[in-house]
């Protein structure tokens, strides 16, 4: 049945092209933004993904930056350690030829001095953007570590931030000082009273800088047949107890600690002659190794390490103090510079090395997340971004069903017309 109020062939033909035209609009679309995907009406959940991936993408770009600032302040570090390293090495040569009896001693320790100024010049430069890394004086907790923003971890409870931790060393020659204070037994006392090996345990106490330890030494000699007992007693008040003493920085362990009061026996010994062969004290992992090769069963030599408690104020030492007591004028002096000279050196050494590892860390994770970075970016392009030669084809098949569309509405349009055909 024909009818001239209702043409059917016309409104198919008219659907048609509407379709053929929304496909055309979204093709068109899709090859002037590039993206299959370019907003939340396209597929909601792909969209989610890729924007979510986005913002990761985005943290990723800062975390480089935070990377490439944390490596170029390690780096510094780093090659100042070295530097001091070098400069010491120098002054050790110097020490060694003040040995000798003929040398003028005077000249040499003026040499000495100008290597400690320089000393203090590499580590005082050795900042960037005002962060230096060779300084750790302050008590305040914390204050020990710089953290490096090294990654963003996404699981399903939500995104948690990792840092590289990188830890100070103190370089400085700044001079330590305690005023007041009350000693108190950290550890009880350990007796040598004949040829043995004792071990004192190092308990840290809190964890900001400024706890002060000490080693305090009681000897006696009924026979005065070994040893002046006097000479190995360093007495119980507070100014004896910065006799072996060290002060903790924020971030040291047990470890650090026992390493520190070894430390300070050693330059102690050397300063005032102590044979080592009476007693000894070295660094056992946590502890204190206490040894004597001499004691009988008449000679005592007790070690034990205390704390000095509600001190008036503390200042930490740098790690190269000694280096301002250093005077080779006299034969003792370039003896006890000789012997400190030593843990100088492998302070500036363990410092170039700890630095070292982590800027090896630190590179490597900057490879990682630029690698990650690219990886995200080719998922998200997989995810949003339009196949070009795929959609070019369908716009030349769309423009060509486009004209096909209008012929066949013109022709559904015209069909009426040869109603007329019947009136004549």
């Amino acid at each position: 049945m024909s009818s001239i109020l209702t043409n059917n062939g016309a409104m198919v033909a008219l659907q048609t092209l509407k379709s053929i035209n929304s496909d055309l609009s979204k093709t068109q679309s899709v090859i002037s933004t590039g993206k299959d995907i370019a907003s939340a009406k396209d597929n909601s959940a792909i969209w989610a993904i890729s924007k979510v991936m986005e913002s990761d993408v985005a943290g990723f770009n800062g975390i480089s930056d935070s990377l490439s600032l944390g490596e170029s302040t390690v780096a510094v570090a780093r090659q100042a350690s070295e530097t001091v390293t070098d400069l010491l090495t120098k002054m050790k040569d110097k020490i060694v030829a003040s040995q000798e009896a003929n040398v003028d001693r005077a000249k040499i320790q003026t040499d000495i001095e100008a290597l400690r100024d320089q000393v203090n010049s590499v580590v005082g430069a050795a900042q960037f953007n005002g962060l230096n890394l060779l300084s750790n004086s302050a008590t305040t907790a914390g204050s020990g570590t710089v953290n490096v923003l090294s990654s963003l971890d996404r699981s399903g409870t939500g995104v948690t931030a990792t840092d590289i931790a990188v830890g100070k060393n103190d370089l400085t020659t700044k001079a330590r000082a305690v005023t007041g204070g009350t000693v108190a037994v950290s550890t009880a006392a350990t007796t040598l009273n004949a040829t043995q090996t004792q071990t004192l345990a190092v308990n840290r106490t809190g964890t900001a800088g400024g706890q002060v330890y000490s080693i305090g030494l009681t000897g006696t000699d009924a026979d005065s047949s070994k040893f002046t007992a006097a000479n190995y007693t360093t007495g119980t008040t507070a100014a004896d107890a910065q006799k072996i003493m060290y002060i903790a920085r924020d971030g040291d362990t047990a470890g650090d600690i026992a390493k520190g009061l070894a430390q300070s026996f050693a330059i102690y010994a050397a300063k005032n002659n102590l044979d080592t062969k009476v007693v000894n004290v070295t660094a056992s992992g946590n502890s204190l190794s206490v040894t004597s090769t001499v004691t009988d069963a008449t000679d005592t030599v007790a070690a034990r390490i205390d704390t000095l408690t509600t001190p008036t104020s503390v200042t930490i030492g740098g790690g190269l103090e000694e280096l301002n007591n250093f005077n080779v004028t006299t034969e003792s002096g370039a003896n006890a510079a000789l012997t400190s000279i030593e843990y100088m050196i492998q302070t500036a050494v363990d410092a170039a090395a700890a630095f070292g590892s982590v800027e090896g860390r630190i590179e490597t994770q900057a490879k990682f997340v630029s690698n990650l970075t690219d990886a995200l970016k080719t998922g998200i392009g997989t995810l949003v971004d339009a196949n070009m030669e795929e959609a070019s084809a369908k716009l030349q098949a769309l423009q060509v069903q486009q004209q096909l569309g209008i012929q066949s509405l013109s022709i559904a349009n015209q069909a009426p017309q040869s109603i007329l055909s019947l009136f004549r």
